[in-house]
């Protein structure tokens, strides 16, 4: 842009309100961010559209994958459920479904994220207590009771023992009379994600991804509309990190397991189409939009120019989005409500293809059904009431959001250099780098908060001396854990001792001789193998994960 008129009229401008008065705020974005008081065309003047922007379905995707948006589809409206026993949650379910939800989300309780069954010494007082209680196929039969599996679109929050729990939902869809090409739905199933932020993994990373490449290769071929890896940055935003970070750090992810699977021989474009992604939307709303659409454009030009993948549908970025659990605050919790109608605001304008809306309880507990009615109310009303469906990537073209996708591109792809001089993803994991990252930038928002820099309303800005919490609030009865010891003492007590016994010799034979895990794990379900007895065989094999220190 060499307009001299403009850049006189720009540099009176920035002279102008260099001289205004300020209200004193840091004007940076909640990832420490700069942002600059105006945006103008020269901030976008080397970016060429047709190459780096282009259109609404066509490579690079920056506007999104489908050609007419959601003009053609609204997102999947998928609100997370699970607590206590399988019979509670599934009478949730059927509330969700009868209330306009298009999509089931699981999520299980502590013991089963951890791969311990509900009698298991750990499992002590955690049973069903933040989700629902899983055990066996038994456990899995009564969760889907009466719920068409080849109707309802399924997603599980589960991953170390994510292969023991779809070998149930498969045994279950079998009991059914379904056939598994038939189903449709998502894993979680991102393991290095739990070594870099939440912390739920059992084996170590080598192993587990052999397991994660088994469960991709299996459902290449004989589920092939089911998502086998959910590659998720949503708990790398929880544990602290900035947007870049949780950017940067999910695509990382993502490109490691794309890598194990070619390793292993598969045809990048036989289960490329099938990995989706999983985002936090958090409170900057201009930053999550931008970090949404350079998502797709770093995801669209690896899979393309570095991995050779010829299938367009390899090209797209998939993702799931849900609002940000760590924004929400136990002061003021209706507060949580408008947080979240921002947050899902900023997801469905980035493009999302699935949405959970957070209820305002949750940061004092399990949501209670009035919350979670009101929390997929704001996705209705943002669909059909705001009118941003109307045309597709509205923010496309500003000055601002054109600006910061392409910052953002800029230094997910310096952080990529970064892990890549590390040795990649799982050294990069050993050596602690993720974790001290994430923690530096938790710490740097923390001292902001706690100066004022930042504020969170009711908790260090317009506090209520007095505040009395009045919403209902969902509590857990100690019965539960009852119940699932007694229903795990029975079913061990009439299954077939020696069908179990033969099922675990296969699922250790076929660990060692480096065999698909699948098939194994499948027949031990029909034979009520529970979830610890073969996370156990298998652990005799991989052995357990250890965490090196990061101070």
């Amino acid at each position: 842009m060499n307009n001299k008129e403009f850049f006189n009229a720009k540099k009176k401008y920035e002279s102008d309100v260099s001289s205004q008065p300020t209200t004193g705020m840091k004007f940076t974005t909640v990832s420490g961010e700069e942002v600059k008081p105006l945006y103008t065309p020269d901030y976008i003047e080397h970016i060429d559209y047709l190459i780096e922007i282009g259109f609404p379905g066509q490579y690079p995707y920056t506007r999104g994958i489908h050609s007419n948006g959601y003009r053609g589809k609204i997102w999947t409206m998928r609100q997370f459920a699970g607590f206590g026993t399988p019979e509670d949650t599934n009478q949730r379910f059927h509330y969700l479904l009868k209330h306009g939800q298009t999509g089931l989300s699981v999520a299980f309780d502590l013991p089963t994220l951890m791969g311990w069954d509900a009698d298991a010494e750990l499992s002590e007082g955690e049973v069903g207590i933040c989700g629902v209680s899983i055990s066996s196929l038994k456990d899995m039969e009564v969760l889907l009771d009466k719920i068409p599996l080849h109707k309802v679109s399924t997603s599980m929050t589960i991953n170390s023992p994510a292969s023991m729990i779809f070998a149930f939902y498969l045994a279950v869809a079998q009991k059914q009379n379904v056939n598994f090409q038939q189903l449709r739905g998502t894993l979680q199933n991102d393991i290095l994600k739990e070594y870099i932020a939440q912390k739920e993994y059992i084996f170590p990373p080598k192993p587990s991804m052999r397991i994660i490449v088994d469960m991709i290769e299996f459902c290449s071929t004989e589920v092939k509309q089911w998502n086998p890896v959910s590659v998720s940055g949503y708990h790398i935003r929880e544990a602290g990190s900035t947007a870049i970070q949780e950017l940067a750090y999910t695509l990382a992810d993502g490109f490691a397991y794309i890598e194990a699977c070619i390793e292993r021989g598969l045809d990048v474009d036989k289960f490329a189409p099938r990995i989706s992604f999983f985002f936090n939307s958090h409170l900057d709303f201009f930053e999550e939009i931008a970090k949404f659409r350079a998502a797709r454009k770093i995801y669209a030009k690896r899979m393309r120019e570095k991995y050779g993948a010829k299938n367009p549908r390899s090209w797209w970025l998939r993702f799931h989005t849900q609002t940000a659990g760590c924004t929400l605050t136990a002061q003021q919790p209706e507060n949580n409500i408008i947080r979240t109608a921002f947050q899902a605001l900023a997801g469905v304008l980035g493009g999302t293809q699935s949405l959970h809306t957070n209820s305002m309880d949750e940061t004092l507990a399990l949501p209670g059904e009035k919350a979670v009615k009101i929390a997929l109310r704001t996705q209705q009303l943002i669909a059909y009431e705001t009118g941003v469906i109307n045309t597709v990537d509205p923010l496309g073209g500003s000055y601002f959001v054109e600006a910061l996708t392409a910052k953002m591109e800029d230094q997910a792809n310096q952080i990529f250099e970064q892990i890549d001089a590390l040795g990649g993803v799982i050294p990069a994991i050993e050596a602690g780098y993720f974790q001290k990252e994430i923690a530096n930038a938790a710490y740097r928002y923390q001292r902001e908060v706690e100066r004022k820099d930042k504020f969170i309303i009711g908790v260090n800005e317009f506090i209520e001396s007095e505040e009395k919490i009045e919403i209902p609030i969902l509590t857990i009865s100690p019965e539960v854990e009852k119940k699932q010891r007694k229903n795990l003492a029975e079913l061990k007590q009439h299954r077939s001792q020696q069908a179990v016994e033969e099922s675990l010799r296969e699922i250790k034979a076929a660990a060692m001789n480096d065999n698909n895990l699948m098939p194994a794990l499948i027949k031990a379900s029909h034979n009520y193998v529970t979830l610890g007895e073969m996370v156990n065989e298998l652990k005799q094999v991989f052995g357990i994960y250890q965490e090196t220190a990061v101070f």
